[in-house]
C-alpha cells in the first residue's frame, strides 16, 4: 500500500502560517519548524499571551505515487506562493526570503 504524501499549511493564532510536507498521510503530524522558527513562534504567540492556542492544519496537496523529491519541491512551491518565508507572514526558514 503506497503512503499517502502531503503538503499542508499550519496557521496559528496571529495568522503567520507554516508550510510543511508529510511523507505518511499521518493526521497528527504538525510540521517540524526548525530552532529559528520555534523561537519566532514563541515569541510571537507569547508577546500575545498565549497560555492556550489553537492551530488549524489545511491539507495544500497529497498524492499517493510521488516521490519524497516531488514532495518537497510542491512543499517549497506552496511557501513561495503563501509567502511561508516572510517573516512577516510566516515562520519557514527556506528557501531564504529576499524582498523585492
Amino acid at each position: 500500500m503506497a503512503r499517502l504524501k502531503q503538503v499542508f499549511k499550519v496557521t496559528y493564532p496571529n495568522g503567520k502560517v507554516y508550510v510543511g510536507s508529510d511523507l505518511t498521510g499521518s493526521i497528527s503530524y504538525f510540521g517540524s519548524p526548525g530552532d529559528k522558527a520555534k523561537a519566532r513562534i514563541a515569541a510571537d504567540l507569547g508577546a500575545q499571551g498565549c497560555r492556550e492556542f489553537a492551530v488549524t492544519k489545511t491539507i495544500l496537496w497529497e498524492c499517493e505515487t510521488a516521490t519524497k523529491a516531488e514532495t518537497l519541491a510542491v512543499e517549497r512551491e506552496w511557501i513561495i506562493r503563501l509567502g511561508a518565508n516572510d517573516p512577516d507572514l510566516g515562520y519557514n526558514g527556506s528557501p531564504r526570503f529576499r524582498p523585492t
